[in-house]
């Protein structure tokens, strides 16, 4: 699992620096910039707060941080799609989406 790759992602894509996510979790930027390098491995309860801060369900953000070997068993079309997806709803707001039937 790669948090920090998700983190970045995420953060990014909500246009976010490292100083609002911060202020947004009451963590320290230089703790945020160690887990954006995989140099620290959040608790559960600290991704959780990252989610919420980010707007963005803890299950999306587990996906995004999935590794390609954590995905044994779905297809390279469906992990792609769902990566698609899942940054079309980090772009949004979530509660204003429709997702695909």
């Amino acid at each position: 699992m790669n948090i920090g790759k998700a983190l970045k992602l995420c953060r990014t894509q909500k246009g976010l620096t490292k100083t609002a996510l911060a202020k947004r979790t009451n963590l320290s930027i230089s703790y945020l910039s160690l887990l954006e390098q995989g140099k620290r491995d959040p608790n559960f309860t600290t991704v959780s707060d990252i989610c919420k801060a980010l707007d963005i369900p803890v299950s999306i953000f587990v996906f995004l941080a999935s590794d390609i070997n954590e995905l044994d068993g779905v297809s390279k079309e469906l992990t792609k799609m769902l990566s698609h997806t899942a940054l079309k709803l980090i772009e949004e707001d979530i509660s204003d989406t429709e997702l695909p039937a």
